[in-house]
Order: structure tokens, then C-alpha cells, then sequence
């Protein structure tokens, strides 16, 4: 705990999410200042979040998430669990993100219901 006018230092998971958000900004293709922009503060407060100098509060782990149409945990991606990673739930993980983001990035009603009624399929044979 850091008493009044001690600055904290950035831990494993403020230093995660900053680089995932970093990671996908520049996939998408845009600038600090327009992707601060798009979700309404300074791209000096964006690139505060990116280093892991300011934690990333829920709400706008919530708007970063939405705005790239990925699920909040995979913004913590490659943070360090004290208890170690465990191989197995770090791929099913991966895997739920891959259809999560497929799922997110689809706009077509009758689409959805067609991948729906797949992964009902799929799940029984499961």
C-alpha cells in the first residue's frame, strides 16, 4: 500500500493490459490520438494506460473491450497468476476469445442463428 504523494509502481497486470490495448490499437491501425479520441480523453492519458503508469478502471476496460470486440479477460493476457498458468485453461481460454471475437464481429441476425444452431450441434457431440 503507497501512503499520500508515494507514486505505485505498476504491477504485472496494469503492465499486461497496456500492452494488449497498445496491441490492438496498432493492429487496428490507429494512433494514440485517435483511438483516445474514440473513447473521449487525451492520448496522454491512452498512452498513461499503455505503459502501465494508470490502472485501467473497469469502465473503460469495458469500453476498450467493446471497442475492439474482444472479451475483458483477453485484455489481461499474459498477466502473471501467482499461482502459475495453467497450459490447459490458458488454451481454452485462447479458444472461447477466437469464437468470442467471430461471434462480436457478426451483425447478421440470420448469421448468428446459423452459428448458433452449429455450436448447439457441435456441443452435443461434446
Amino acid at each position: 500500500m503507497t501512503s499520500p504523494g508515494q507514486r505505485r509502481q505498476p504491477v504485472d497486470a496494469d503492465l499486461a493490459v497496456g500492452a494488449n490495448i497498445r496491441k490492438l490499437r496498432v493492429e487496428n491501425g490507429l494512433t494514440l490520438q485517435e483511438f483516445a479520441a474514440q473513447l473521449g480523453f487525451s492520448h496522454q492519458q491512452l498512452q498513461k494506460y499503455e505503459t502501465g503508469s494508470n490502472r485501467v478502471s473497469a469502465g473503460v476496460l469495458y469500453h476498450i473491450a467493446r471497442a475492439f470486440c474482444v472479451p475483458i479477460d483477453s485484455l489481461f493476457e499474459g498477466a502473471v497468476d501467482s499461482a502459475g498458468p495453467d497450459r490447459a485453461v490458458t488454451e481454452l481460454t485462447r479458444a472461447r476469445i477466437k469464437c468470442h471475437v467471430i461471434v462480436d464481429s457478426t451483425s447478421s441476425l440470420p448469421v448468428l442463428d446459423a452459428m448458433s444452431k452449429v455450436l448447439r450441434a457441435l456441443q452435443e457431440k461434446d
